[in-house]
C-alpha cells in the first residue's frame, strides 16, 4: 500500500496553469489547499474536484499582492504538517516596453512574483526540512532565460525565480526536499489577456495548452528533472547553457582584473 501523498498548495489555482495543477494532483490522489482571489471560482474547482477524486480541498482566498494575503498563506504554511507540496504558480506579466508601463503595475508584478513567491518558500522550506522531505515548485518562464522577449521587469521577476530555485535545489537537496523550476513558453491562459495581447494574437505554433504544459510538468517531476522547459525541443540546448554556466562558476572571482581589463603601457 502506497504512501499517502500529502497535500499539495497551489497558488493562483482557480484558473490556467493552476486549475490544471490542482486536477492532475488530485488524480494523483494529493488533498489540496488552493489559494486565488476569485472565491467564487476557487469553490467551484474545490467542489468539481471533491466529487471527481474524492480528496479533501480547502480554500483560500488571498491576494498575494497584499501583504495581509501573503500574511494568511503564510500561517497555513507553517502549521499545516500535511502539506508536502507547494506549487508557487501565481503571478502576471506584461508584454509593454518599460517606457509605456506604470510604475505602480511594474511595482505590484514584483510583489506577487517575487515577494510572494520568495515569503510562501521560506514559510513553508523549514518545516519541509524538520520532517525530512517535500516538493517545491515554481513557476519561472522561457523570459527568465531571455529576458529581452517581452517586458524586462516581468523577465526579470522570472530570472529571479530561476536562480532562487537554482540556489535552493543545492541547500535543500541534502535534507530531502526537492525544488523544480518550470519554465513554461506562450501558453493558453488568462495571463495574455492581463499582459496586454490576447492569445489569439500569437501564432498557434507557439503557443501550448495548459493542460499540455502541466502534464509535461508532471513527467519532468516524475523523472527527477530540476529545470523543464516543456516546449524547448532540443534538450541539449539548455544542457549545453546549463554546462556552460557551471563551467564558468569557479572562474567568476579572482584577485586581479581579467587580461582584457589591465592598462597597457602608452608611453
Amino acid at each position: 500500500m502506497s504512501a499517502p501523498a500529502g497535500t499539495a498548495l497551489i497558488t493562483g489555482a482557480s484558473s490556467g496553469i493552476g486549475a490544471v495543477y490542482a486536477e492532475r494532483l488530485a488524480g494523483r490522489g494529493h488533498d489540496l489547499i488552493l489559494v486565488a482571489r476569485n472565491v467564487e471560482r476557487l469553490d467551484a474547482l474545490a467542489g468539481l474536484l471533491r466529487t471527481r477524486h474524492g480528496v479533501h480541498v480547502r480554500t483560500v482566498s488571498a491576494d498575494l499582492g497584499t501583504p495581509a494575503g501573503v500574511t494568511t498563506v503564510e500561517a497555513v504554511l507553517r502549521s499545516d504538517e500535511s502539506i508536502t507540496l507547494l506549487v508557487n504558480n501565481a503571478g502576471f506579466g506584461s508584454t509593454a516596453p518599460l517606457l509605456q508601463s506604470d510604475p505602480a503595475s511594474m511595482t505590484q508584478m514584483i510583489d506577487v512574483n517575487v515577494t510572494a513567491l520568495t515569503r510562501l518558500t521560506q514559510a513553508i522550506a523549514p518545516g519541509f526540512v524538520a520532517r525530512g522531505g517535500g516538493t517545491i515548485i515554481n513557476i519561472a518562464s522561457i523570459v527568465a532565460i531571455g529576458p529581452e522577449l517581452l517586458n524586462g521587469v516581468y523577465g526579470a521577476t522570472k530570472a529571479y525565480v530561476l536562480a532562487l530555485s537554482q540556489s535552493l535545489h543545492k541547500e535543500l537537496a541534502a535534507h530531502g526536499v526537492r525544488v523544480q523550476v518550470v519554465l513554461p513558453g506562450a501558453t493558453a491562459t488568462r495571463f495574455w489577456d492581463i499582459a496586454g495581447l490576447p492569445v489569439e494574437h500569437l501564432p498557434e505554433a507557439w503557443v501550448m495548452s495548459a493542460s499540455d504544459l502541466v502534464d509535461a510538468a508532471l513527467i519532468g517531476l516524475d523523472r527527477g528533472e530540476f529545470a523543464t522547459l516543456p516546449s524547448l525541443m532540443d534538450e541539449s540546448e539548455y544542457t549545453a547553457w546549463e554546462a556552460a554556466r557551471q563551467s564558468m562558476l569557479g572562474h567568476l572571482s579572482n584577485a586581479s582584473p581579467a587580461e582584457r581589463y589591465r592598462l597597457t603601457d602608452r608611453g
